[in-house]
């Protein structure tokens, strides 16, 4: 009779496979259960409609203006009305999604990204590479946003120069980046170093498996969770923060059309045209509760001490 052998490496692998499946397929199970989360979810779908396929939902060309229809009140012709350059403010609001939603997403990806690399190597090491990045980390969660924001922004732009909309996009993610990593990777370090007083990592190292295969295997899968609720939370509030750097004029702008560039447009109008303004600040706040309910559903469907 032939007995069939497992590897020492296969049965340590075992158990942090198995409560990662169960940590993933519980929470999913507990997020169904909220209305919360079916809300956010819904209103993010709209957003995502409204950023992919604007045609959807209007026909106006959002950069074409006549000054006979300049500060025209919201009517059968524009519900949202029109702006002091006589364009329609929902055809713009609409258009506005996709660049406020790509700063967003290309910011939490890119904040993601970075930290959670600097946060294993400083968790998994916490030798002279931890205390390097953590220091590193403090002197960049230091840096007030605003401030930063205008420094770096500042710098990258001489005054009066023309730039394109994909390089401004590119700037402002990558400002929003250079501030805010330092959170993502204090959240994966906390995480990683918890993981790696686990009886399976310490098996695992045991039976001399590699710092590359116990990171990826092991403590990579276990640490996604409280970086993932992270990210889905500062979704929102980075589109806010595109919003407030472009309200300061350093952000996008002309001839890029986002919410932040609508209200920053508007602010100085708001008693002779304030549908100009409300309306995409509006949905800028919307789209912000949507993700951050979201974030707040994620999380408390993934954190076991929370069910």
């Amino acid at each position: 009779m032939t007995e069939l052998a497992t590897s020492p490496a296969a049965a340590d692998e075992a158990p942090a496979v198995e409560e990662t499946r169960g940590l993933w397929v519980d929470g999913w199970a507990d997020l169904r259960r909220r209305p919360r989360f079916w809300i956010a979810a819904a209103l993010i779908l709209v957003l995502l409609l409204m950023a992919l396929a604007p045609s959807l939902f209007t026909s106006v060309d959002p950069a074409v203006g006549e000054l006979s229809r300049s500060r025209q009140p919201p009517g059968d012709g524009a519900i949202f009305g029109y702006d002091l350059q006589g364009r329609d403010v929902y055809a713009r609001t609409i258009y506005g999604a996709a660049p406020s939603l790509a700063v967003g997403f290309l910011a939490t990806l890119g904040t993601m990204v970075i930290g959670s690399l600097a946060g294993l190597l400083a968790g998994y090491s916490q030798g002279w590479a931890d205390s390097l990045l953590s220091r590193i980390g403090e002197v960049f969660a230091g840096l007030p946003f605003v401030l930063g924001g205008i420094v770096i922004l500042t710098s990258l732009n001489e005054p009066g120069e023309i730039v394109g909309a994909q390089e401004l996009v590119f700037q402002v993610v990558l400002t929003i980046v250079v501030l805010t990593w330092p959170v993502a990777m204090r959240i994966m370090r906390a995480a990683a170093i918890e993981t790696a007083q686990q009886d399976y990592v310490k098996a695992a190292r045991a039976l001399g498996a590699g710092p590359f295969r116990i990171v990826l295997r092991h403590i990579l899968p276990n640490t996604l969770a409280p970086v993932l609720v992270y990210g889905a939370i500062q979704f929102g509030v980075f589109i806010g923060a595109e919003a407030t750097l472009s309200f300061l004029g350093i952000g996008l702008r002309d001839p890029v059309v986002s919410w932040g560039v609508m209200i920053a447009e508007a602010k100085d109008r708001v008693q002779d045209i304030p549908w100009a303004l409300f309306f995409p600040a509006g949905f800028l706040v919307v789209t912000v509760l949507a993700f951050v309910m979201m974030g707040d559903a994620v999380r408390d469907a993934l954190d076991p001490r929370g069910r």
